[in-house]
């Protein structure tokens, strides 16, 4: 299981291989097929292709926050003020429930697993015809960057590792190229709030009302996992998890009036989870 970690190759075959795993559990059916249908259905039509594309720009923003924030003159360090707030929580939690096994466990949900699920959403909606869940994820990514980027460039807070001299970050015991990799996409002072923690509650509240009881039951317990990885592998404050909390609630929120923007209003009869139609999707090109 080491291997899994050893470097950038075996870390994208392990997600690739994830990926194309949860298509064929979760839908039954060839996940190559699935993923050429997506294809094709970018292709055709335009409106989904500019969520898919806008969706991917703010992407792109956080990215560009980590390149903005040096040349930002922000000297204030907001980490003493979520840090008094934690005293021995984090380190408690290390020290009962240590081990080398549930280290990769749980660093597996948190550095593959949680992208993997992002990533197939897509395609699972798309291919079940769930366009009200699909748009929902679309625009609940956004909200949930967008709200957040603000947070990281302007109050920033360091992960709980690099500040507590009781705690010790995880990752990096069974996955050394963690900094050197990963961290290009996450910055050491974008604790606050926890993306991963708004992101997974984004994730499964959706899957929970899409169509899908597998992919629903998945995504459930990789947000408990990850509730409980951020903390016991030393990244977050539990601030930060509260904080993540929240954003979800009010990027779930905004998501959910924000698609029905585009889908228009559902058909008579249509169960919440049928609201997009294939009627409606025909309209979309």
């Amino acid at each position: 299981m080491r291997t899994l970690f050893q470097s950038g190759t075996t870390i994208l075959l392990t997600s690739l291989l994830t990926f194309l795993t949860v298509l064929l559990i979760c839908l039954r059916k060839n996940p190559f097929i699935v993923i050429r249908d997506f294809i094709l259905g970018l292709k055709h039509h335009r409106l989904l292709l500019f969520h898919v594309i806008a969706c991917m720009g703010i992407l792109l923003m956080n990215k560009l926050e980590l390149l903005l924030e040096p040349h930002l003159n922000v000297s204030e360090d907001w980490t003493p003020y979520i840090g008094m707030f934690e005293e021995n929580v984090t380190p408690i939690i290390q020290q009962l429930f240590m081990n080398d096994s549930l280290t990769y466990l749980t660093t597996y949900f948190y550095v593959i697993l949680f992208s993997v699920l992002l990533f197939a959403s897509l395609f699972i909606y798309h291919s079940e015809r769930d366009f009200r869940s699909l748009y929902a994820l679309l625009y609940g990514i956004g909200f949930n960057y967008l709200l957040a980027i603000p947070f990281y460039l302007f109050f920033p807070v360091n992960e709980t590792w690099h500040s507590h001299p009781n705690i010790q970050f995880l990752i990096p015991t069974v996955y050394p190229g963690f900094e050197e990799q990963y961290r290009n996409f996450s910055g050491l002072n974008n604790s606050f709030p926890s993306l991963h923690t708004s992101l997974s509650i984004t994730l499964a509240v959706i899957a929970w009302h899409s169509v899908n009881r597998r992919f629903a039951r998945l995504n459930l317990l990789s947000v408990g996992v990850i509730l409980f990885a951020i903390l016991y592998l030393g990244i977050h404050w539990y601030l930060d998890i509260i904080a993540g909390i929240i954003l979800a609630s009010v990027s779930l929120g905004l998501a959910y009036w924000a698609c029905e923007i585009p889908l228009g209003t559902p058909r008579p009869g249509l169960s919440p989870q049928r609201k997009a139609s294939s009627e409606q999707y025909a309209d979309l090109s």
